[in-house]
């Protein structure tokens, strides 16, 4: 990549996997309905375990009655800058399953909405938009104010939105504006069992 974009692959990739970032920075322009319904798609072609699709997202588009009600379930920090994202997105995960006629625990409902957001977050991408996802937000709150079924997990909030300006930035968030880099492979592949 370029010295303004220093991401680079050690082995070859589709570009989109480099130049996709979760940035803090967006214009406040409302996301498109229309645009929105396309990465909820690509999200919902995600794989999952037994093909139970576990995810469902929950949103509000910026400008409609219940954009504040979503930005006031995040923390203060995120509330910062997310008060600009074109959309505030909280994806949830069934906890059980149905096996052959008997509902049971779900093991994999975590790691398969994680796929859904991985789809959704490079739809956006494709779409020109980018995606933040955050862990910092009030959970019990936001089950609350959300009405999210107790035997659902809430897992994220996702900030969407056009990128905007880093000066834009409250000044604190300026400096981190930038894609941030990947550990190397040796650090996270292994042949065999795990490293001693």
């Amino acid at each position: 990549m370029t010295a303004e974009f220093p991401r680079h692959a050690d082995h070859p990739v589709d570009p989109q996997f480099l130049t996709r970032w979760s940035r803090r920075s967006f214009t406040g322009e409302p996301v498109a309905a229309a645009d929105l319904q396309t990465m909820f798609e690509a999200a919902r072609w995600a794989p999952s375990s037994a093909n139970v699709q576990p995810w469902r997202f929950l949103y509000a588009i910026a400008g409609t009655e219940n954009f504040p009600l979503f930005l006031e379930q995040l923390m203060p920090f995120n509330q910062m800058w997310a008060k600009k994202a074109g959309a505030l997105i909280l994806i949830v995960s069934h906890t059980k399953m149905e096996r052959q006629g008997n509902v049971i625990t779900s093991e994999s409902h975590g790691f398969d909405s994680g796929a859904a957001w991985g789809s959704f977050a490079l739809q956006a991408h494709l779409l020109g938009y980018s995606a933040h996802g955050m862990g910092g937000f009030f959970r019990d709150k936001a089950r609350a104010a959300l009405k999210v079924p107790a035997d659902y997990e809430l897992q994220a909030f996702i900030a969407v939105g056009k990128p905007g300006k880093v000066e834009d930035l409250p000044p604190d968030f300026q400096g981190r504006e930038v894609p941030s880099p990947r550990k190397t492979l040796n650090e996270i592949a292994f042949e065999g069992t795990f490293p001693g």
